[in-house]
């Protein structure tokens, strides 16, 4: 069984690859993977940013 991924452990992957990125760390036969990989990462903080607005909305009309 996989663990979920949690949204501080996603972005933090991509504040390492954003910085690799800037620092010029990554060489140009993995850029795109590298791109590919925070793309995945970019995804899966929409995602669990999406599921907290959605859940803090139904809380806020509860009331």
């Amino acid at each position: 069984m996989k663990k979920e991924i949690t949204y501080k452990e996603a972005y933090t992957k991509l504040e390492a690859l954003v910085e690799e990125l800037e620092n010029g760390d990554i060489a140009l036969e993995q850029l795109a993977n590298k791109i590919k990989e925070a793309k995945d990462w970019i995804a899966i903080c929409e995602k669990k940013l999406r599921k907290v607005e959605k859940e803090s909305n139904q809380a806020i009309q509860e009331e």
